[in-house]
């Protein structure tokens, strides 16, 4: 432990150690006891069957899930550019000199923001008539860009003053400050909140299955609609489930990588 964090926070005495490991037994012990029950259900109710796994190694079963996953994937990589596009150019608006230019782009943010990003979804493909994949597409990048924004403005302001009032005294222009001192800092503070804000965009594509955009949800709702045994739907998620959370711990891991090439580059220039 470091002089500077011992002066911040009192270091942890015997005791308070042995309290410590304590609580987190116990919580393993919850945490054993809960899985153990959800385990022991569903064996209970016949989840591992055979019958109620055979489904899953039909050609036509796993080239529809294969479909919906590629879909998935299309309409993430989508919204995750436009809305990275989207906050970048409405943070630069709300960052601007032109009090217009920057009243116009906090309404935009904070509306679109506000908005639940189900009813835009909803009213993009209904009342504009937009088919289903480019309407959750633009309901995604209206949302989750207008939270960007706001990552994006607050990683800028996250650099110290200093630093840009140094380089409007070397003579660089707003722009060249922007570009050179203030956004390359300020990526370090925005990384993790744009990474969560992706994970976000792409859990929310499943609900592409409310307009019928053919995802990696929509795929498992028609295969247990289909099945005809008792709680079809149960194999289904722990089929489904494992995929997202694993893209999410890929994106997740992708970030974590990221941010470590950018500590050492930034150690080694």
């Amino acid at each position: 432990m470091t002089a500077q964090a011992v002066a911040l926070y009192d270091e942890p005495g015997p005791k308070a150690l042995a309290r410590h490991r304590l609580y987190g037994a116990l919580a393993l012990l919850v945490l054993a006891g809960v899985v153990a029950w959800l385990v022991y259900k569903l064996f209970d109710t016949g989840q591992f069957t055979a019958e109620k796994w055979n489904a899953f190694t039909y050609k036509g079963i796993q080239e529809l899930l294969l479909r919906g996953l590629g879909n998935t994937l299309r309409a993430f990589a989508w919204a995750a550019v436009l809305s990275l596009a989207f906050g970048a150019v409405f943070a630069a608006g709300r960052l601007s000199d032109h009090r217009v230019v920057r009243w116009l782009s906090t309404l935009v943010v904070e509306f679109f923001r506000a908005m639940p990003v189900l009813v835009m979804i909803f009213f993009i493909f209904i009342a504009l008539k937009v088919e289903p994949r480019w309407a959750l597409v633009a309901g995604l990048t209206l949302y989750n860009g207008s939270v960007l924004a706001e990552v994006f403005r607050a990683g800028v302001h996250s650099v110290p003053r200093g630093q840009g009032e140094a380089a409007y005294a070397l003579g660089m222009r707003k722009t060249q400050v922007m570009t050179y001192v203030l956004i390359p800092q300020g990526v370090r503070a925005m990384l993790p909140a744009v990474i969560s804000q992706l994970v976000v965009a792409l859990k929310d594509t499943s609900l592409g299955f409310l307009i019928s955009y053919e995802e990696f949800l929509y795929a498992g709702r028609q295969i247990a609609t289909n099945l005809d045994y008792s709680l079809p739907f149960i194999p289904v998620v722990m089929v489904i489930a494992p995929v997202y959370i694993g893209m999410c711990m890929a994106l997740s891991g992708l970030a974590k990588w990221v941010e470590q090439r950018g500590r050492r580059s930034s150690r080694t220039g």
